[in-house]
């Protein structure tokens, strides 16, 4: 499960290196892909399968689902950790980011995210109020 906040930096290179705590998972494999609110999405290679057989799932009679997966595969890229615990973070992904040197990676349980650190912490500033403000009732809509 992958949790917390850490603050890394974008070398000139374009990579990253993987939070210490992320690196055990990610090791033989990840798949990088747009996030929504314009983040990137990071798969452990297991994950991932798991949630493309989800995605193969979803009626090819839905235009949601097809313009769905259109975007969200057209943009994976599939990565390995150099020993460093460096992935590098392909060009499209990272205009889609937004990414400069400056990066929040957040633990989201299943995946991380990689996020411009200004844009996190306008997001969460933003967020907080509604996070300060959801009831219980609220909450265990989204539990299963």
């Amino acid at each position: 499960m992958f949790l917390g906040t850490y603050s890394p930096r974008l070398d000139e290179k374009g990579r990253l290196i993987l939070p210490a705590k992320f690196r055990d998972e990610l090791a033989e494999g990840l798949v990088l892909t747009r996030g929504q609110e314009h983040c990137l999405y990071v798969f452990s290679m297991r994950e991932f399968e798991q949630v493309h057989e989800r995605l193969r799932s979803a009626p090819i009679s839905s235009k949601q689902s097809r313009d769905y997966i259109r975007v969200f595969l057209s943009g994976a890229s599939d990565e390995v950790p150099d020993k460093q615990g460096r992935v590098t973070i392909p060009p499209m992904l990272r205009d889609y980011a937004g990414l400069g040197k400056e990066l929040t990676v957040i633990g989201a349980g299943s995946r991380a995210e990689i996020w411009d650190r200004t844009t996190w912490e306008n997001y969460l500033a933003e967020k907080e109020n509604e996070f300060s403000e959801t009831d219980q009732e609220e909450l265990l809509d989204f539990l299963p």
